[in-house]
């Protein structure tokens, strides 16, 4: 027993020492095993933010570190593994294959030729960015949600650092979602300020909607520069006030963002949506979760409603992978008629993009077929009568809107997408963008604030230059032209804020010809 309660002190020695000064990289699960996750998770807990209440910190130790604490150091003493060294040699090798990845993307895919779709290869698509932003929020609120498969995008990364982060102003340069989940989030932090920050398109991007309606509930917020623009400084605090309203026609990740703070609030949070609902799907992703995770979340008409929760059971929550990241391998299976597997996918989805299943069976002829649970097979439906036109209101699921238009123009269907209004607040403006780039796939096309649509065929020019416009859908919609035509890209590494693995899974299944 003696011998057990030393070890138990050594184990929470190393963790006040080398696991506190690792915990930013800890936390990323996508980059460590699933034991090193809980140490993680386990530190967060006792010594991190959400470790104040002296409550917490007094728990049992047995209970609290867990069986995998004690392995791991009983592993480290017997084969004389120093832990520190072990986590700066893992940062190490994670960073420089990051730096390989990242030249290699610029330095290969540059200029893509022209290319052949291999038959029946299997691709594995890292977990969605939309539910593993939210997933991390409501970790750092409760502490004790496990994570599974999340998404290894540059934005989760941006997320993850961001909330670790004990800086009082913090960057998050491209990442839309980071700056308005991070917005919520640092309002209720009590005691902490903070200067949000980004880069000079995300300064372009409004954040007024959101700000708005913290004030309502009284939080402290200020713009630093253009008024209801980003950088912000958040002062945080108790926040008592339990109703706000708010448009229900603006990005939804507005409403989100309110939604994951809610059940933190004293007494609650009810949210009136005034007008028509944008993108409900992702609303109705963000009350699942909330639901799966042991919070009461509502939707009736247009109010939501989350309960006060001060607790949740613990929890471990697998992400399924991102539909917006499969989309490009439906329009590759479209274009290139040949079978893709796709990995880690789930029949019940919460999100708004697995309408691509039902896009691209009735309008491209790619049926999904599920192989297990987890596992579809997209192959191409013999003698498939295309459309003449193909028109789709894409309210619920404008992130495919540029996917969809890609693989339109290629096969030379006629297309009228409405419902894209946040497209035009995006990394750039994706209806401006679209129809710039369309052009110079044989396709002109008309826009307004809301809507692009076919015009009428015209010549391709000598060379395809695609601007990406530090857009990583961009890239990944109109990677799949090269199956018909070399094309080239002057950004190539956009695609690392949301797949950074999207050229490496491309090469798998696309071949030169």
């Amino acid at each position: 027993m003696e011998e057990i309660e030393k070890l138990q002190k050594q184990v929470d020695s190393w963790i006040k020492t080398i696991g506190v000064r690792y915990f930013n990289e800890l936390t990323n699960m996508a980059m460590l095993t699933e034991e090193v996750g809980e140490v993680a998770r386990i530190i967060a807990r006792r010594y991190g933010e959400q470790s104040e209440k002296e409550s917490d910190k007094n728990k049992d130790l047995g209970e609290e570190l867990a069986d995998v604490l004690f392995v791991t150091l009983c592993l480290a003493n017997q084969t004389g593994t120093n832990l520190g060294e072990a986590f700066k040699n893992k940062l190490q090798l994670k960073t420089q294959r990051d730096k390989e990845r990242h030249t290699n993307n610029l330095k290969l895919f540059s200029k893509i030729s022209k290319g052949e779709l291999s038959d029946n290869q299997t691709i594995e698509i890292s977990g969605s960015k939309s539910e593993t932003n939210r997933l991390l929020i409501l970790q750092k609120l409760y502490g004790n949600i496990a994570l599974k498969n999340i998404s290894n995008s540059e934005d989760s990364s941006v997320l993850i650092n961001a909330l670790a982060s004990t800086s009082n102003t913090i960057d998050i340069n491209h990442a839309g979602t980071s700056m308005r989940f991070l917005t919520s989030y640092f309002s209720i932090q009590e005691g902490k300020e903070v200067v949000l920050t980004g880069s000079s398109r995300m300064k372009q991007r409004p954040i007024y909607p959101l700000v708005n309606a913290l004030r309502q509930l009284d939080a402290d917020i200020e713009y630093l520069e253009k008024e209801g623009f980003p950088p912000l400084r958040v002062k945080g605090k108790k926040i008592i006030k339990k109703e706000v309203t708010i448009p229900a026609n603006i990005s939804s990740q507005f409403i989100s963002s309110l939604m994951l703070i809610g059940a933190r609030l004293e007494h609650g949070l009810t949210i009136l949506l005034e007008g028509k609902i944008t993108s409900l799907p992702y609303l109705l992703m963000t009350i699942e979760i909330l639901n799966q995770v042991g919070i009461r979340a509502v939707l009736v008409r247009n109010e939501i409603q989350i309960h006060p929760t001060n607790h949740i059971p613990a929890t471990e929550f697998t992400i399924e992978s991102d539909w917006s990241s499969a989309s490009y391998f439906y329009s590759l299976a479209a274009l290139g008629r040949k079978s893709i597997f796709l990995k880690n996918f789930k029949q019940k989805s919460l999100q708004a993009d697995f309408r691509a299943i039902e896009i691209y069976r009735d309008f491209f002829g790619i049926e999904t077929q599920w192989i297990s649970e987890t596992e579809i097979k997209l192959s191409p439906i013999e003698d498939f009568n295309y459309p003449e036109n193909l028109f789709l209101n894409m309210n619920n699921c404008p992130d495919l809107a540029q996917t969809v238009c890609v693989t339109a123009a290629a096969l030379k269907i006629p297309f009228h997408l409405q419902g894209l209004e946040t497209l035009k607040v995006k990394e750039t403006d994706r209806l401006v963008a679209l129809q710039n780039e369309l052009q110079k796939i044989g396709c002109e096309t008309a826009i307004n604030e809301n809507s692009i649509r076919w015009v009428k065929e015209i010549p391709l020019p000598e060379r395809i230059l695609i601007k990406t416009y530090h857009d990583h859908r961009m890239a990944m919609a109109f990677a799949p032209f090269s199956l018909l035509h070399e094309i080239e890209f002057d950004d190539p590494q956009a695609v690392e804020k949301s797949y950074p693995d999207f050229w490496k899974d491309f090469s798998k299944v696309v071949k030169n010809k």
